[in-house]
């Protein structure tokens, strides 16, 4: 237990030594709160937010558009991961297409997916959609292709179906890559959803930056960027407790 707790304790000393430092050094050198707000008033903006109940329909919208874009982006990039590792062939014609929809910067494309979507949700969506799609394809691809040929050779011996060597020995060794993928997905897809706010939104933790950089309320930007790096952290998490229970079937016995 000592042993788990060391990098934990280790971690925090190490937080409460640069917020110290980061106190002292913005009331030292008497910087504006407009360039850069103490820890407490960063503190106190986040916890009137709270308090008040101002920070949770943003919450809430960037949340269930994190979470929607995310599993589209995975289940999506999880078929066509496979389909091009099954077919040859169609990942030769469709894999420069892929790379291309992805080297275009998102962003860009935001103004688009308005025009396309209209305002609202559903452009977020879909931007949090396509940032989550690559990492999960690629990694889907890549897993299925680990399957060592000796192995490929002992199902086709025993006159296993495709589908069967798919579900019970690719499936299986390529899990691992897979859940990794989610991992990466999960992160991406929390930028997606508010650079998404950012343009085409009206609420969410990306607009409400955008309002508080109108408004000239630092601190009340930084509130909201920890409250990104802390939905963060938690769907970040989620993603590692999903892989544990996934891969425990697959794991060897104590």
């Amino acid at each position: 237990m000592s042993a788990r707790l060391h990098p934990v304790l280790g971690g925090w000393l190490l937080l409460a030594v640069l917020l110290a430092t980061w106190e002292t050094g913005a009331r030292a050198f008497g910087l504006s709160a407009l360039v850069l707000p103490p820890p407490t008033a960063v503190g106190q903006a986040l916890w009137k937010g709270l308090a008040s109940g101002y920070f949770w329909p943003h919450l809430r919208a960037t949340g269930l558009q994190l979470l929607v874009g995310l599993a589209a982006g995975c289940a999506v990039g999880f078929v066509v991961g496979v389909l091009l590792a099954e077919a040859p062939s169609l990942r030769r014609l469709l894999m420069p297409y892929v790379v291309v929809s992805q080297v275009v910067p998102k962003l860009a494309l935001m103004p688009l997916f308005i025009v396309w979507f209209g305002f609202g949700w559903l452009p977020t969506v879909v931007i949090t959609a396509l940032i989550c799609f690559f990492p999960l394809m690629e990694n889907t691809m890549t897993g299925l292709a680990q399957v060592p040929p000796e192995r490929l050779e002992l199902f086709r011996m025993l006159g296993a179906s495709r589908a069967q060597t798919f579900w019970r020995l690719k499936l299986p060794t390529g899990l691992p890559s897979v859940l990794a993928g989610v991992r990466i997905a999960a992160v991406l897809a929390l930028v997606g959803a508010v650079v998404g706010e950012f343009i085409g939104a009206s609420q969410g933790l990306g607009a409400l930056i955008i309002a508080a950089q109108g408004s000239m309320d630092t601190p009340l930007m930084f509130a909201v960027l920890v409250l990104i790096c802390a939905l963060g952290l938690l769907l970040y998490q989620a993603t590692l407790l999903l892989e544990r229970r996934l891969l425990r079937p697959y794991l060897p016995a104590p």
